[in-house]
């Protein structure tokens, strides 16, 4: 019985005290999802039903999986990064739309004269704490943080420990002028130190237009969640992201729906779809999808140029590291998508003519 209290007991200061699990909606913000339409007795609902409960059998299944592991889950080989100097980063053209993939669903980018990041996150380990998962791929970012300019805006899909990054933020908060995100993540910010001011929620189909750069919160089909008894209570998103010089869709991550097709006929078509295509497993197909699923979401969103992401940094499934980027490829060129796959730090530019690059099938 007293191993049981204590167990309880840290359980529950961790989850009451320890900061990276950030904050609870409250406030103004809660009074909106209350009235918000997706939003049921205290939890977000996707559009569809979704499994994100299992079974005791599926649970017991996914830890034998889990246990067992994949040697092959993690490169054996170091990844390749370009790397960026401050100067080359500030000195981007504004004229052309740029984006620089950091890894997993993270990303830098350039356009209508905006400095935009996409799910900053840069620490080394996706979970409040360090080694209960395995560490990034890669030992270094192409452009450390301190480095980046001023961001302008920062986007975020959701609040898991992949996309929202406590000590990311700590080293951000203070070089942001507004950070941009799905009803309710805004209150993790504001735990962690970052003024109301700058922060931006919104429900899906809701949108703000910063500096003649429209961000439009979309559907996903996903869920949420950064501690035990929280689990739906803040929204997922995908973004459209239009200006006069492209039009961008991040789709955070979500499973495949017929919302790709609904986005693509309001907001579309799409210079660019940064699209995720990895971590996924028949246990949870409701909420990540399979790389040909990725391929068929592109084509329901009438993109032109699609780019894998939610891989190449970390492993949180049991297939090959490279199995989604393979299976993607190889779907693309079945359906005639053009994709393709840069190296960690490669800027993907509008206009210029870009090619799968096979860096990962050798590793």
């Amino acid at each position: 019985m007293i191993l049981i209290t204590s167990l309880v007991l840290v359980s529950f200061l961790l989850v009451t005290h320890y900061p990276a699990f950030g904050g609870s909606p409250k406030g103004e913000v809660l009074q909106r999802m209350n009235s918000a339409s997706n939003y049921y007795k205290g939890k977000f609902v996707n559009k569809n039903p979704v499994k994100t409960k299992f079974s005791f059998s599926e649970t017991m299944e996914m830890i034998s999986m889990f246990l067992k592991g994949n040697p092959q889950s993690v490169p054996e080989n170091k990844i390749p990064v370009q790397y960026w100097e401050k100067e080359d980063i500030l000195h981007l053209p504004d004229s052309v739309t740029t984006a620089i993939w950091f890894g997993h669903s993270a990303f830098y980018i350039k356009t209508g004269g905006l400095n935009i990041l996409l799910d900053p996150m840069f620490g080394n380990y996706p979970s409040p704490f360090p080694y209960l998962t395995k560490r990034r791929f890669n030992d270094s970012l192409p452009i450390q943080i301190n480095d980046l300019p001023v961001i302008d805006v920062v986007v975020f899909s959701h609040d898991h420990y992949d996309h929202l990054d406590y000590g990311s933020i700590l080293k951000l908060k203070d070089k942001v002028k507004k950070f941009v995100a799905p009803l309710g993540v805004g209150d993790h910010l504001r735990t962690w130190g970052v003024e109301s001011e700058k922060i931006v929620e919104m429900n899906w189909n809701e949108s703000i237009e910063i500096q003649g750069t429209s961000f439009i919160c979309t559907p996903a089909q996903h869920f949420s969640g950064r501690g035990f008894t929280n689990k739906m209570s803040t929204l997922w998103s995908s973004w459209v992201i239009k200006n006069e010089s492209s039009s961008l869709f991040f789709s955070g991550d979500s499973g495949y729906f017929e919302g790709f097709k609904e986005i693509g006929d309001s907001y579309g078509p799409f210079d660019v779809c940064f699209m995720e295509c990895g971590q996924y497993n028949e246990l949870w197909k409701d909420i990540h999808m399979f790389p040909e699923e990725t391929v068929q979401a592109h084509i329901d969103l009438q993109g032109k140029l699609l780019v894998p992401i939610h891989w190449g940094a970390f492993s949180l499934s049991v297939h090959d590291w490279n199995e989604p980027v393979k299976r993607l490829t190889l779907e693309a060129q079945k359906k005639g998508v053009n994709a393709t796959t840069p190296i960690i730090g490669e800027p993907v530019t509008i206009g210029n003519k870009m090619e799968v690059n096979d860096w990962w099938s050798s590793r």
